[in-house]
């Protein structure tokens, strides 16, 4: 009788310490932090003395030690760097027989390798293996029982099973999580990998003097923090330098929020960018982040800065300098750490002079101005802008096409008042129709209309030119009509009014100086020969050649 009350009593306390198991296998899905745990209520709960978890390592194909209970103080370092071979030690062979091993007296079994320097040899000693669902041993559960008495060592063997299914689960878990978080990991960087390429300088293209200080701007404002306003016509490039900039930055791998701030209304606009309070209007059913929130230790980039109203232009002002705002129905200030890239097509200046603008907020925008010149000022580009964006086609449509020398000349003699936009548009339009995988001139769809290049700023306040727009003119405090005019008398007037520049009308005409002496002196490095020369200005041999053509170089023989 007093034996069965005594094996009741085990019953009860196994009971009782699977409950304390389950619970700190509940806690966690660091399987190795809980076995600590575990093996701590076997030896306190179970009287399962000197507790150890090895886990599989399938690379290696040996049992790992994650956990040891040792009465040992400081000694648990030192055990988990021991490993068991398939069939090493009773641990090994529990691995490599693939079910549980109970021994009445530890020291009679020759299988025994003592490893550790931890276990009795006069008392028993039970190894129970961890399955998977496919039945496949991942680990050993093992334990000393303090003596042998035959119907408590079985008890205490199923118990061990039990513990051992328990945690095989969690283990289980744990590895489908961990392999889940990796995937996004890799994913994750593989996307930012991607992203950079796309925005790398490498894509930046255009060999004319304009383009290149754009491009030298960009790698060193890149480095920095400050402010960058970005201006130039519609489709010249604005939001992809705003991409260069980002991401070739110490921020490349925080946020980069984009907010075209021409599409939305002011009231939605500033709830778009600071975010509002639960119940703020009618409609805000939660709070909800605005885009400077999102945008925190990141970059965000206002598109169309120069389409908000004053009144907004005021909130916006202090996010600007202070770095802090209140989502709207609010009172708790928020502080973020956001760089600020903004763009415009306005001309800012005659904006601010006529009240449109503030003049506050425009020299607080104008920390770092980037001007970007217009595709019919530097049409010795095309050549290689359209063979990238030709190329870019090729990838989209999975064939090859290519653009004949006809079609280029066609494309240089155009204005393109949609700028790169146009271009890329023209194109893609040309490659759709295009079956034989040639695009000549014939599939080149030119907008014939007289494009209006420049406007009197009190009509629509969208004029750019290299003249106006030059970073010393915006050091002047007086912003007149006089100071800022739009039309500018050395390009010929337009039969409507308007001011047209100098562009070449055909092959014969010469480009700008500076890149005819570049190409005369890489020819003179290369001794006259064009596809080295083309190497020296990272050109294409047949992009050489056309400028050899439209630049009159009379070529040398060596």
């Amino acid at each position: 009788m007093t034996d069965e009350m005594t094996l009741l009593n085990l019953e009860r306390r196994l009971l009782a310490a699977m409950y304390k198991i389950s619970s700190v296998l509940n806690t966690s899905l660091n399987y190795v932090e809980s076995s600590d745990k575990i093996l701590q209520v076997l030896h306190d709960e179970c009287a399962l003395q000197c507790g150890m978890l090895t886990i599989l390592d399938s690379t290696r194909d040996i049992l790992l030690i994650k956990s040891v209970h040792s009465p040992q103080p400081n000694s648990a370092a030192q055990h988990k760097q021991v490993s068991y071979k398939i069939g090493e030690g009773l641990v090994g062979e529990v691995l490599r027989q693939g079910s549980s091993i109970v021994l009445h007296n530890l020291g009679s079994d020759q299988r025994f390798a003592d490893k550790l320097a931890l276990y009795d040899y006069e008392k028993p000693f039970i190894c129970v293996p961890l399955k998977d669902a496919n039945g496949k041993v991942i680990g050993a559960l093992s334990a000393q029982p303090p003596k042998f008495v035959e119907g408590f060592i079985t008890l205490q063997t199923n118990f061990l099973n039990m513990i051992a299914n328990l945690i095989a689960k969690n283990v289980q878990l744990a590895y489908k999580v961990e392999i889940h978080q990796q995937q996004l990991v890799d994913e994750r960087d593989n996307l930012r990998r991607k992203v950079r390429n796309n925005y790398s300088f490498r894509n930046l293209v255009g060999h004319t003097k304009s383009m290149r200080q754009i491009f030298e701007q960009i790698r060193l404002v890149s480095r920095w923090d400050s402010t960058v306003l970005i201006r130039g016509e519609s489709g010249t490039g604005k939001e992809l330098v705003a991409n260069a900039i980002h991401y070739n930055s110490p921020r490349a791998s925080l946020p980069f929020v984009k907010l075209n701030c021409a599409a939305l209304p002011d009231n939605l606009l500033e709830s778009e960018l600071f975010g509002h309070e639960k119940g703020a209007f009618t409609g805000a059913v939660k709070q909800r982040k605005g885009r400077f929130e999102m945008a925190d230790n990141g970059t965000i980039f206002l598109d169309e800065i120069g389409e908000t109203s004053p009144a907004f232009q005021a909130k916006l002002l202090r996010v600007l300098q202070e770095k802090e705002f209140e989502r709207v129905g609010g009172t708790t200030t928020i502080s973020v750490n956001v760089r600020i890239i903004a763009a415009t097509n306005r001309y800012l200046e005659q904006e601010v002079a006529q009240g449109n603008f503030r003049e506050d907020l425009y020299y607080r925008l104008n920390v770092m101005p980037m001007y970007l010149p217009p595709l019919r000022e530097r049409l010795q580009d095309i050549p290689e802008l359209a063979e990238h964006m030709i190329q870019n086609l090729s990838k989209a449509q999975q064939r090859k096409l290519t653009l004949s020398d006809e079609a280029i000349r066609l494309m240089m003699s155009h204005p393109w008042p949609g700028n790169v936009r146009e271009l890329e548009n023209t194109l893609e339009r040309a490659s759709v129709l295009c079956e034989s995988g040639v695009i000549g001139p014939e599939l080149i769809t030119l907008n014939k209309s007289q494009p209006v290049f420049q406007t009197p700023a009190h009509q629509t306040g969208n004029y750019f030119s290299q003249n106006n727009l030059a970073p010393n003119n915006h050091n002047q405090s007086n912003f007149s009509q006089n100071n800022h005019s739009p039309m500018n008398p050395a390009h010929p007037a337009s039969p409507n009014g308007a001011s047209m520049p100098d562009y070449p009308h055909s092959s014969q005409e010469m480009p700008t100086g500076d890149e005819r002496d570049m190409v005369i002196d890489a020819l003179e490095r290369s001794g006259w020969v064009k596809a080295k020369a083309a190497r020296l200005l990272n050109m294409t041999p047949r992009q050489i050649a056309y400028r050899i053509q439209i630049m009159n170089i009379e070529m040398k023989q060596i």
